[in-house]
């Protein structure tokens, strides 16, 4: 079993920047894929980023590319968001989650675990 917590969200200008972080529980954490979903108001959640269990494969969204950037630090037990050059089209809940396998995933059927979420708000 692996729990998930979400910190790092708030509210920040546009072209501001923040950096989420997911912290886990669990001693098969490192062992894991990790994915970043986001949930905007009145709209489907979507993928945004993932890692493998060791950094070296990540894959982005499109709408993110050149933007954001995923890491992890095993020996922390973390997982991280970097999130510059942020739009208001950013604003969302974003969500962490891990999936018992290694590799990367842009699909959420793919992932067992998930965090409650934190809120971004980008201001225009």
């Amino acid at each position: 079993q692996v729990q998930l917590v979400e910190s790092g969200g708030g509210l920040v200008q546009a072209a501001g920047s923040l950096r989420l972080s997911c912290a886990a529980s669990g001693r098969t954490y490192s062992s894991y894929g990790m994915g970043w979903f986001r949930q905007a108001p009145g709209k489907e959640r979507e993928f945004v980023a993932t890692i493998n269990w060791n950094g070296g494969s990540t894959y982005y969204a499109e709408s993110v590319k050149g933007r954001f950037t995923i890491s992890r630090d095993n020996t922390k037990n973390t997982v991280s968001l970097q999130m510059n050059s942020l739009k208001p089209d950013d604003t969302a809940v974003y969500y962490c989650a891990a999936r018992q396998s290694a590799g990367p995933s842009t699909a959420e059927r793919y992932y067992d675990y998930w965090g409650q979420g934190t809120q971004v708000t980008v201001s225009s």
